[in-house]
């Protein structure tokens, strides 16, 4: 049987004030079973005033990995993500949020995967991280079961892609949804979803709920706005609320805190204008 090609893999994570978070994170990525490959890791602090430069740099990488730290003055995650891309030296790169946890097969499961075809996009299987609040925890609940979730390669949190594919555009663009930006720059064909999971945490209580969803939102709207050529490349799902009328069958409470988040939305309440809140 002949050996995959070894390919080096470019893993950016991009990083602003996540000194709660870097440990864990690589720490999980550091654990992930993969041989035959060239891996660095970079990590793209901007803006950073915590510890998380002292933070990464505790964490032993395995044996042949590289790590490389890119500091930046300046905040804001897409001119990281740009210097990062120019940095980078992998045939594929891996986008990793800096609060995310990989499990040990997801590594090897992407550089399996974009090994197939020169332009390709590949993310694993999303956990939401059990939250401690239990408006999160109800509204997780029926999250989780909507098509976006469900259905396709949603990409958040993780998500990776070719060089050939990447180069589909220049420098990111300063918008909101990077992750759905990405997504939108790959045909369904293109896109693989694997099994291979990774937990995601989503924001604690109803307030912060709200703000997020909504930048979310104007995300979406964004993309739609800026890019309505891509559009064309999202999936065909079914309708949000017809599933989340069956969410509402079996798990009502559920059901009943994802629809006061939207209509908390809808009615502008906590409103603010930093369409960049991570709500923690």
């Amino acid at each position: 049987m002949t050996a995959p090609p070894q390919r080096r893999i470019s893993i950016l994570i991009p990083a602003h004030n996540e000194a709660d978070y870097i440990g864990d994170c690589l720490t999980a990525l550091y654990a992930s079973e993969i041989l035959g490959h060239e891996i660095e890791v970079l990590v793209l602090a901007n803006g950073c005033t915590d510890e998380t430069v002292a933070r990464t740099r505790e964490i032993p990488a395995p044996e042949g990995w590289r790590l490389r730290i890119l500091e930046r003055a300046e905040g804001g995650k897409l001119a990281a993500l740009s210097e990062g891309d120019h940095a980078a030296t992998g045939e594929i790169l891996v986008y990793l949020d800096a609060d995310v946890q990989v499990e040990t097969d997801l590594l090897a499961q992407i550089a399996e995967a974009l090994g197939k075809g020169p332009a390709l996009y590949a993310s694993g299987t999303p956990c939401v991280v059990p939250a401690q609040s239990a408006v999160t925890r109800a509204y997780a609940r029926a999250w989780v079961r909507l098509p976006f979730v469900r259905i396709g390669t949603p990409g958040f949190g993780i998500f990776a892609m070719t060089r050939a594919g990447r180069a589909r555009w220049q420098d990111w663009p300063a918008i909101i949804s990077d992750d759905t930006f990405a997504r939108l720059n790959f045909r369904p064909e293109e896109r693989v979803r694997l099994p291979g999971r990774y937990h995601w945490p989503m924001v604690e209580g109803f307030r912060n709920l709200t703000r997020v969803r909504r930048r979310q939102d104007r995300g979406v709207e964004e993309i739609k706005e800026l890019f309505p050529q891509l559009l064309q490349n999202d999936d065909r799902r079914p309708s949000s609320a017809h599933s989340l009328a069956r969410v509402a069958l079996t798990r009502p409470l559920a059901a009943t805190v994802y629809v006061a988040v939207a209509l908390a939305v809808k009615t502008n309440l906590f409103a603010s204008n930093d369409v960049w809140t991570r709500g923690r």
